[in-house]
C-alpha cells in the first residue's frame, strides 16, 4: 500500500492547534542523508514516521533515510553530538515494543536495498531494508531458500536479529542460526564486519540478541537447498474449536521435525482481500508445510485430515510460495498484541483459549495462534548464538482489533494471557513481542549478561534504541513457570 507521506495516520485525532516541537541540532539534522530527512511540522512527516502497526502513534524528533552505511554512521554522529539517540526500522512491524521516541531519530532502512545471492556457497547478502519477498524471488531460481517468516513484506534485518521463527523451524531451526556476518554501524559511528573470524563474539549476539548492538546494514545469511514443499491449509468452523484444538495439539507433540504448522483461531472480516468462501466468516485453520517426499509428507498430516475439515488446499508447491502462505494482512494495519510461550495445551488451557476466542465469545480478539515449536528448535544451533531454540511446546500470539475501545480489546488479550499462566514458560521470545518486555523474559541470565557486555563495547553511549532494552536494571521474568505446573 502507498501511503500519503502527507496524510495523519487514522489514530492521530484532531489536528494539534500548537506548532510542533523541534529537535535540538534541526539545522544539523536538515542535512543528513542529502536532505532524506523529515521533521515535526514538514509536509512528509506524519508518512514518514507511521509504523506498519497504526495503532502506534509514534512521534521521533526525526525520521532519516540514509542510503548506505556512510550515512548511516553520520546519522549516529550527529544524532549523539546534539543528544538524541537513533532507533531503525523498515516497516516498524515491531514498533510497539519501543519506548516512546520523543528524543529519538528513526533511521528507515528503505533505501538499502541490494540483495546478492551466490548459489554456489548458499549464501545471500542483503541490505539493511531488504524484505523477505526480495530474497525469495533471488534464492528461488537456484533452489534455495531463506529461513523466512509468515510475512513476505517483513525486513529481513529485524526479523532475523530477534530469532527468526518460519516454517522451516522444526527441520532447520530459527533464522539468527544461519547469520554468517554483517556489516554494522557502532553507537560512535564506526563501520565494522562482524563474522566468526574478525569478530566473533559480535556475531554471537547478532544471531539473536536483538538489535542493540549498533546499526546493522548488511546481512549474510546460509541459504538451503528446498524445491518443493508439501504445504496448505486445512479449515474448519469455529465452532468445531472444541475437537479440532486438542487433536491438532496432541498430533502436533508427536509429528516429526520436517513437520511446522500453526493453528488459528480467526474471525475473518468481510473483505475482498479474503477469499470468497471464507470470507467474513470465523474458522480454525491449521496451515503449515512439510518437507521430504508428497506421499511421506500425506501421511504426516493424514491425522489432521482424519478430522474432516471444510478446506484442504495441502499439495506439493513450489518453496517460494511459503511466504505467502499465511495470508497475513499485506499493508499497514492497527493490532494489539499478546504473546507468550507455552509448556503444554491440556483441555484445561484449550478451554481458557476458547472462553476469548471460541465461537461463543463476543469479542475484539481476531485471532489466537498456535506455532507447533519442538524439533530443531529443541537442540543448540551448530553455530551457536544468542538464542538457539525456543524452550516450550508452542509459540502463542493472539490479536485484537483496537477499533473504538482499545482499553477493552487490550483488557481481553490481558485476560486471556493470566488464564494461560499456569502452562506458560518463564521465557518469552522477542520477535513476537509487541508491547514492552523485559530482556530478562527472553534470555536467560548468563546470555543476558554477556549480551550486555557486547553493547558495552559497540554502544557503551546507549545510544541505538532497541527492543527488548538490553541496559533495563533487575528486569526479572514475570514467574518462574515449571513444567506446566500452576504458579501461585
Amino acid at each position: 500500500m502507498t501511503l500519503d507521506p502527507t496524510a495523519a495516520p487514522p489514530d492521530a485525532g484532531p489536528a494539534r492547534l500548537v506548532r510542533p516541537r523541534q529537535p535540538r541540532g534541526r539545522d544539523a539534522l536538515r542535512r543528513l542523508c542529502g536532505g532524506a530527512v523529515h521533521l515535526p511540522g514538514d509536509p512528509g512527516y506524519d508518512g514518514a514516521r507511521r509504523p506498519w502497526n497504526l495503532a502506534v502513534d509514534q512521534r521521533p524528533a526525526a525520521v532519516a533515510y540514509p542510503a548506505d552505511a556512510g550515512e548511516a554512521a553520520e546519522v549516529l554522529r550527529v544524532a549523539g553530538r546534539h543528544g538524541l539517540r537513533v532507533a531503525v526500522q523498515r516497516t516498524g512491524h515491531g514498533a510497539a515494543a519501543l519506548p516512546p521516541l520523543d528524543d529519538v531519530v528513526v533511521l528507515r532502512t528503505a533505501a538499502m536495498t541490494a540483495v546478492r545471492v551466490d548459489p554456489g556457497r548458499r549464501l545471500a547478502r542483503v541490505g539493511a531494508g531488504v524484505l523477505w519477498e526480495d530474497v525469495v524471488a533471488a534464492a528461488a531460481p537456484h533452489g534455495l531458500v531463506g529461513l523466512h517468516g509468515s510475512s513476505p513484506d517483513v525486513g529481513v534485518v529485524g526479523y532475523t536479529l530477534l530469532g527468526g521463527l518460519g516454517w522451516l523451524a522444526r527441520s532447520h531451526g530459527l533464522a539468527c542460526g544461519s547469520v554468517t556476518g554483517a556489516e554494522l554501524v557502532t553507537g560512535d559511528g564506526t563501520s565494522l564486519w562482524a563474522d566468526a573470524e574478525t569478530e566473533p563474539e559480535l556475531l554471537w549476539a547478532l544471531r539473536g540478541g536483538g538489535g542493540g548492538f549498533g546499526v546493522v546494514t548488511a546481512l549474510e545469511f546460509s541459504l538451503h537447498e528446498l524445491a518443493t514443499a508439501y504445504a496448505g491449509w486445512l479449515a474448519w468452523d469455529l465452532r468445531e474449536a472444541a475437537r479440532v484444538v486438542p487433536a491438532w495439539a496432541e498430533w502436533a507433540q508427536a509429528a516429526p521435525d520436517e513437520v511446522t504448522t500453526a493453528l488459528r483461531l480467526l474471525r475473518l472480516p468481510a473483505s475482498p482481500e479474503v477469499p470468497g468462501p471464507l470470507r467474513g466468516r470465523s474458522l480454525v485453520v491449521v496451515d503449515g508445510a512439510v518437507t521430504g517426499p508428497p506421499e511421506r509428507a500425506g501421511r504426516s498430516i493424514a491425522p489432521l485430515r482424519a478430522l474432516a475439515p471444510e478446506t484442504d488446499t495441502f499439495a506439493s508447491l513450489p518453496a517460494a510460495a511459503l511466504s505467502r502462505l499465511h495470508g497475513d494482512p499485506g499493508c499497514p494495519t492497527a493490532g494489539l498484541a499478546e504473546h507468550r510461550l507455552l509448556t503444554s495445551l491440556p483441555p484445561a488451557a484449550v478451554e481458557a483459549v476458547l472462553a476469548v476466542a471460541g465461537a461463543g465469545a463476543g469479542t475484539s480478539v481476531v485471532s489466537v495462534e498456535l506455532r507447533q515449536l519442538g524439533g530443531a528448535l529443541d537442540r543448540a544451533g551448530a553455530g551457536g548464538g544468542a538464542l538457539t531454540g525456543l524452550p516450550g511446546a508452542y509459540a502463542l500470539v493472539a490479536v485484537a482489533a483496537p477499533g473504538d475501545d482499545p482499553a477493552g480489546a487490550r483488557a481481553a488479550l490481558t485476560a486471556l494471557a493470566a488464564a494461560l499462566r499456569p502452562w506458560s514458560a518463564p521465557r518469552r521470545y522477542a520477535g513476537f513481542a509487541d508491547a514492552s518486555t523485559p530482556a530478562a523474559a527472553c534470555w536467560d541470565g548468563p546470555t543476558l549478561s554477556r549480551l550486555r557486555a557486547v553493547r558495552a563495547a559497540t554502544d557503551p553511549a546507549g545510544q541505538v534504541v532497541a527492543a527488548p532494552d538490553l541496559d533495563g536494571a533487575g528486569d526479572e521474568p514475570e514467574h518462574a513457570a515449571t513444567s506446566g505446573a500452576a504458579v501461585p
